[in-house]
């Protein structure tokens, strides 16, 4: 399978990117280095080029009846300019892919935003649902996606459109003009926890705005950010990675999404999941801290004082923000309580860990 390029890759090049396959596409890893981008978010602003993600319309009457089934939260809550985000659960208990649900036109339109490396099952699991035949559109193929995530951000864009987007609540958008260019989505999402937007809009465009963005983010110093600082970021505030934290086999209320898990509804193995509820939790995903030296990695061996196996790592990285090694994993429920001692096997030597609460980055 050939590798993909997104619209932006001559830039990234240009820029002196380090670029790495990534979900089929190349994309880029980091361009002045991890730690550095990692801050520029923080304190200032920066540029993501995430569009490898997928995006899909679905149109018609029966559009929201889908959407309700095979995804775990409420979508009959949305209202036109509102998002959401869910999940597809699999009927084995665990979860096909998360995603954003965005509502174009209530019970009529709506946009759903997936994972880069589930494009092709996502799409798949949800036409196999699709009994009543829901108008079903793929447009990952052309559509560019920007977050610009930061402090800044809205300073920034703000002076390249004239909808209102500094009154925009977080998981609420916008449709319009923007640097000169009808029909961009400007979301006030991301992934970040640094607040920020994130703009939809067809790779015709790309240079356009591309271009445009970092004319107006020049004064403020804004910068381009790879994928390396994108999952620093995000794990500094316990967000889930697909295919690192959560996938096929691991269930949203271990995962702790239990919020976005409604049972006020029907949906795809909703009865197994609220039995599972039912009956208590066996391992639940957990934020830790390092007190010892070490980094955890992705399936490390967690374990007890005694050295037996009680869970493993899905996440590790060191903290930018906070100088210390974090981690995310899945621990005997026994163990997940705030504070309890864990200890993670790194090449063979137990190191001392310690449970905390989410987010690890409190800003």
């Amino acid at each position: 399978m050939s590798i993909k390029n997104t619209p932006f890759a001559d830039k990234h090049l240009a820029l002196g990117a380090k670029m790495a396959p990534f979900a089929g596409y190349n994309m880029p890893i980091s361009y002045t280095g991890i730690n550095d981008e990692h801050q520029a978010v923080r304190r200032n602003a920066g540029v993501f080029d995430v569009s490898h993600m997928g995006e899909f319309i679905l149109k018609g009457p029966k559009a929201l009846d889908l959407i309700q089934f095979v995804t775990s939260n409420d979508a009959s809550k949305l209202k036109a300019g509102m998002a959401q985000y869910s999940c597809l659960p699999n009927d084995m208990g665990g979860i096909v892919d998360d995603l954003l649900v965005y509502c174009i036109e209530e019970n009529k339109v709506y946009m759903l935003v997936v994972n880069a490396s589930n494009i092709e099952k996502d799409w798949n699991w949800i036409q196999s649902h699709n009994r009543d035949q829901v108008e079903m559109h793929n447009i990952s193929e052309h559509t560019a996606l920007l977050a610009i995530q930061g402090p800044n951000a809205t300073k920034i864009l703000q002076s390249l459109t004239e909808m209102d987007i500094l009154n925009l609540k977080y998981y609420t958008f916008v449709k319009g003009r923007f640097a000169g260019v009808d029909n961009v989505l400007i979301s006030a999402t991301g992934y970040t926890g640094a607040g920020g937007f994130e703009l939809y809009f067809d790779n015709e465009h790309a240079d356009k705005i591309w271009k445009a963005i970092f004319e107006a983010g020049a004064p403020f110093g804004i910068q381009p950010i790879g994928l390396g600082a994108r999952d620093t970021l995000r794990l500094e505030m316990g967000f889930c990675l697909y295919g690192n934290d959560i996938d096929d086999s691991t269930s949203p209320l271990e995962a702790g999404l239990g919020w976005i898990t409604k049972f006020t509804k029907d949906f795809v193995n909703s009865s197994n999941l609220a039995a599972q509820k039912e009956a208590g939790l066996k391992q639940k995903l957990v934020g830790f801290e390092m007190i010892d030296r070490g980094i955890s990695r992705h399936d490390y061996e967690i374990c007890d004082a005694s050295g037996k196996v009680i869970g493993k790592v899905t996440s590790g990285t060191q903290s930018p923000s906070l100088q210390k090694a974090i981690g995310l994993g899945y621990v005997q429920s026994d163990f997940a309580k705030e504070d309890t001692e864990i200890f993670i096997n790194i090449r063979e030597n137990l190191v001392k860990a310690q449970v905390v609460k989410f987010p690890f980055y409190k800003g």
